[in-house]
């Protein structure tokens, strides 16, 4: 496996089968395929469903066009198809069906991809900060995302895996532009991605993902942990992980001498900025200098007023 990308799956302490599946490859091109199904429909239907949406999915995605989000798109329907097929043959899988979480990673030029139905997860980890991508497509997703359950109240409600989306739900699924979760993101130095099914988002919360994506362990290393805890925690369902690495050295802004304050003729200190700030107001401490001949005719202007207001006095005073 290489070292910017890893997957694993493990049936839990309490399931007989494993009805998750997982893809963790590199493309010719180098790009890489992230993806977690969880199957739906019982010991075998379950199983049916997740195989069929594993081959179908990276066949599909192996010569994927210029746009790259709807050859997703239509991984998932010709999936979704596939399983309506097998639905149809008679073989006592009527009720099969799966969720799919899936990522086309371009680590080159730092972006990502995903297309997603039903509960399983996909985690963006920035600056050791776990953010939830995808919606969960369920009732207790929904009061989750919308603030209306706290993360504890949600893990543990008891209609939680209840879905209203998956892939052989919907006949008519092609025809629904928003069945289908879709978006893009820059993916950045440092970055890594998190896949996996409700066997471990129900049992692990964000802060304790969070820690362990966090530690200075290799990715296989990382994806063991979250099984461990996992099934620490009861491991009552399937639990699958798929991690991707941006492990391209984080960008590393050069340090910078500070600028010493520039002087200009008049020997006053000038404040530097930057190109796109206004420049500072400055003050100067230049002393004023006074203008007194502007005094002295402004005193010699009051006094002349106050001369000719006492002879235009006086000269009354006389008629009188």
């Amino acid at each position: 496996m290489a070292d910017n990308f890893f997957g694993i799956t493990n049936t839990g302490k309490i399931r007989d089968n494993n009805e998750d599946a997982f893809i963790a490859e590199k493309l010719s091109n180098g790009w890489i395929i992230a993806c977690v199904i969880d199957g739906v429909g019982g010991y075998e239907g379950g199983e049916v469903a997740a195989e069929i949406a594993r081959t179908t999915i990276f066949q599909k995605l192996q010569q994927p066009s210029a746009d790259v989000i709807q050859t997703m798109r239509e991984s998932m329907v010709a999936t979704n198809q596939n399983i309506y097929n097998e639905k149809l043959s008679g073989k006592g899988n009527n009720q099969m069906a799966c969720v799919v979480t899936l990522a086309m990673v371009d680590v080159e030029n730092n972006q990502f991809y995903y297309a997603h139905v039903g509960d399983t997860r996909l985690y963006l980890l920035r600056d050791q900060s776990l953010v939830k991508v995808t919606k969960d497509h369920s009732f207790v997703g929904f009061l989750e995302d919308s603030g209306r359950l706290s993360e504890k109240e949600a893990m543990s409600h008891p209609k939680r895996n209840e879905i209203n989306k998956a892939l052989g739900f919907d006949a008519q699924m092609d025809v629904k532009e928003d069945y289908i979760e879709t978006g893009s993101s820059p993916f950045l130095p440092g970055d890594m991605l998190l896949l996996c099914s409700d066997g471990l988002t129900d049992l692990v919360n964000n802060e304790t993902m969070s820690s362990i994506l966090a530690a200075s362990k290799t990715l296989a290393d990382k994806g063991e942990a979250l099984i461990n805890a996992a099934n620490n925690a009861g491991g009552k369902d399937n639990i699958t992980v798929v991690l991707v690495k941006n492990d391209k050295k984080p960008l590393k802004q050069k340090a910078t001498k500070p600028i010493a304050p520039k002087k200009n003729e008049n020997n006053k200190e000038v404040t530097a900025t930057s190109g796109n700030e206004a420049p500072a107001a400055t003050v100067s401490n230049t002393p004023r200098k006074k203008n007194n001949t502007a005094l002295w005719l402004l005193l010699l202007l009051t006094f002349l007023l106050a001369g000719v207001c006492y002879w235009l006095w006086s000269k009354n005073k006389e008629l009188e």
